[in-house]
């Protein structure tokens, strides 16, 4: 028996295995202790943990486990996944959105750490809280996706509003910019404010990954992280505005769980 662990600042990923092929299940961090417990069912097994919550894991268990540094493990992970899907991608950016977005540069299973952003799935949360109460994931999720941007973003189609803009008009502008205008003509719903954050951390993760893939030379960004879990909207978000940019995004199952299972390949 073989355990991988990515222990984040929200979720705890785990892959596992028996035989060839991983499996998968994750549960909230404050399920800290509980994870710890049930780990230690496996008596026998070689655990490899990740993430920034792997020490404080570790005070819970039993178990010995050996640890690897995150953006290695997310690393390789990504690597495997690409290789299962037969996805012939060498060279490529890897924007990891978790509670944050941390951002790399991948060549041949080398890897560097290049930037990032403090706007994430955090971001989602906390602004989904102070603007509508609302602090459940899926709630907010599902809320999101019924809601528009038009009353809250203010486009660079409004600002050129009767002439051609010099970049597409479908472009932010103004991300919460026209709510200053137009909030008096009536009261904003929860949707609608839940779905421009959501647009809010999309563009802004999509910005700075096409950023970080022009300064490398490439066009190729390979998009993984909790952040993405039944979470359409912010996909969509992110791929319409990558594209819009002029990279190629792609979003490979499972990707979440790289980092447990970069843990997992670590073992051997």
């Amino acid at each position: 028996m073989k355990i991988g662990i990515d222990a984040g600042g929200t979720l705890i990923k785990v892959a596992y295995t028996n035989g060839d092929l991983p499996e998968f299940i994750k549960f909230p961090i404050s399920r800290l202790q509980y994870v710890a417990s049930w780990i230690s069912e496996f008596s026998n097994a070689k655990i490899c943990i990740t993430g920034g919550k792997a020490a404080l894991l570790k005070t819970y268990m039993n178990q010995k486990a050996v640890d690897i540094v995150e953006f290695e493990a997310t690393s390789s992970g990504v690597s495997y996944l690409l290789a299962r899907n037969d996805i012939p991608v060498k060279a490529f950016i890897l924007t990891n959105v978790g509670t944050g977005t941390s951002i790399h540069y991948i060549n041949k299973g080398e890897h560097q750490r290049v930037g990032g952003t403090g706007v994430g799935g955090g971001t989602i949360m906390g602004l989904s809280k102070l603007l509508t109460g609302i602090t459940d994931y899926e709630t907010i999720v599902t809320t999101a996706s019924k809601g528009a941007r038009d009353r809250i973003d203010l486009k660079v189609s409004h600002i050129y509003e009767g002439s051609e803009p010099p970049i597409p008009g479908d472009l932010t502008a103004s991300n919460f910019g026209n709510i200053a205008i137009l909030a008096s003509e009536g009261q904003l719903t929860k949707e609608e404010l839940l779905a421009s954050v959501v647009g809010l951390v999309g563009e802004t993760v999509a910005t700075v990954s096409v950023l970080a893939a022009g300064q490398s030379g490439l066009t190729s960004i390979v998009f993984v992280g909790s952040s993405f879990i039944g979470n359409d909207l912010l996909k969509e978000v992110v791929q319409r505005y990558t594209v819009l940019r002029g990279a190629l995004p792609m979003f490979i199952e499972n990707g979440e769980y790289s980092g447990a299972i970069g843990c997992l390949l670590y073992l051997g």
